[in-house]
Formats: structure tokens, sequence, C-alpha cells
């Protein structure tokens, strides 16, 4: 009768994994002598870290990665520039605490995504929220929303997570009223909370990219306030298996490798 009613008690307080593990940990307690509040530390310990399991796998499913990686899996012997010791502080997850951001500029290919998923997924792991979309899907997103006048809703679920990521600032222009609002996006997280930005354009190019250079001065102001600038200098990853290949075409990357890095 007590172990129905406990199991009870379980199902009303949502202890889901606390039920299901139950038995078993009751009949190791009763087998090793455990002690009542030892027994008890071992349920509530692993109903904590069964919920915080679930929070991260859900997390990771809202966040909307491309896909995930580690920054582990980095090959920073590949990409020297990419600066590791700078990579592991900010592993520390201190940027979050400070809401500062995070710019990662560089040619196509050369890891800029890998790092920005990465940091976000550590974030996750230790309780943060984060979200990720790409540039064009941004521009998307706001022409979508400025014709249907939801727009400053939007902006409103873009101030949420802990970390939002754009990906690819520079591969599409942007008209006088979206490069408007992403400065509203830019300015409403102004150390309330993180953004990590990839791009292939150098600041210098940020004029042409939001087609003002006004406009891009102001989000440049807010987004570099509080930040830290990784400039990754070398051959894309596909590149190097091209090389491999023996065949790939130097002219087109030089020019782009040229643009990022000013």
């Amino acid at each position: 009768m007590v172990t129905h009613h406990l199991k009870e008690a379980f199902v009303r307080l949502n202890l889901t994994h606390m039920a299901a593990i139950y038995d078993h940990h009751a009949e190791e307690a009763s087998k090793d002598s455990i002690s009542y509040l030892e027994f008890l530390d071992k349920l509530l310990w692993a109903e904590i870290d069964a919920k915080r399991e679930r929070t991260t796998t859900t997390n990771l499913k809202l966040a909307k990665f491309p896909y995930i990686k580690a920054i582990d899996s980095f090959d920073f012997d590949f990409q020297p520039s990419a600066n590791q010791r700078k990579i592991n502080e900010l592993k520390t997850l201190a940027f979050v605490e400070r809401s500062e951001n995070i710019v990662f500029l560089g040619p196509p290919g050369v890891g800029k995504t890998h790092l920005a998923v990465g940091l976000a997924v550590c974030a996750i792991k230790s309780g943060y929220t984060a979200y990720f979309l790409s540039a064009h899907e941004l521009i998307s997103m706001i022409q979508e929303n400025i014709v249907s006048g939801r727009i400053h809703r939007k902006l409103k679920t873009l101030n949420k997570p802990n970390i939002l990521i754009i990906d690819e600032v520079g591969y599409a222009a942007m008209d006088d009223e979206v490069a408007h609002y992403f400065f509203q996006i830019v300015s409403n997280r102004y150390e309330k909370g993180s953004i990590i930005l990839t791009s292939n354009k150098s600041y210098g190019s940020w004029g042409d990219v939001f087609g003002n250079n006004v406009v891009a001065t102001a989000i440049l102001d807010r987004l570099l306030h509080h930040s830290t600038t990784i400039n990754i200098k070398g051959d894309s990853y596909r590149i190097r298996e091209k090389k491999k290949a023996g065949f790939y075409d130097v002219s087109l990357y030089e020019n782009e490798s040229n643009d990022a890095n000013g």
C-alpha cells in the first residue's frame, strides 16, 4: 500500500523518472542496507538529472541548429587563426552571463558556423537557451512579418533566447526597411542577451550589406560595444578536400577570402 501511495504521489508531482526507477532503487536500498536519507538523495538527484537531460534535448530542438557539433571536434590545427585559447575562454560561458556578443569573420567554409553552434550547444547543456537562423532566413522573416503586421511581436520573440545566432550575414544585401528592423533586433538585445554572428564580410564592407553606412555604423556600435571578434583566415574545409583530390578553383576562393579579410 505504501509503494502504491508513493507512486501515485510521484505521478501527481510529475516525478516521472522517479516513478520509473523507484522499484529498482528500493530493491538496491534493501539489499545494501542504504539509509532512508541516502535512498531519498539518490531518487531526487536521479529525477533532477533526468529533468535536466529532457530540458537539454528540448532546447536543442527548439534552437533550430542546422546540425549539432561540439567545439572539441573543431580542427584548430587546420585553422590556427581561430584562436583556440580565446575559444576556450568563451566556453566558460561568461559572455552569456554578461550578455556579450561574439562575431566570427572569415571566408566561406572556415568553420565559423561550427564554432557558433558549438558554443551555443555548450550553453544549452549548461541550462541556457539559444536560437539559430541564417541572415537569409531572418530577412525573409522580417519581410513576411512586415506584410502580416506581426513584425513587433516577432521581434519580441527574438529577445527571449539567451543566445541568438545570426549566420552568414553578408551573403544577401538588405533594403532600408529590413536593415532598420535588423538594427532593432541588435538594439533590443543590447546588454540583455548575447548575439553570435558570422559573416564573410569585413566590418568595412557592412555599409554595403545594410545598404546604408549610417545604419551599419549604428549596428556595429551596439554589436561591438561588449563583444569578441574572431577573424579566421584560412582555407575552407571543403577546399582542403578538393585540394586532396587535386581540383579546386583558386581564383574564386581567393576573391571570397580577400573580401572577408578586408
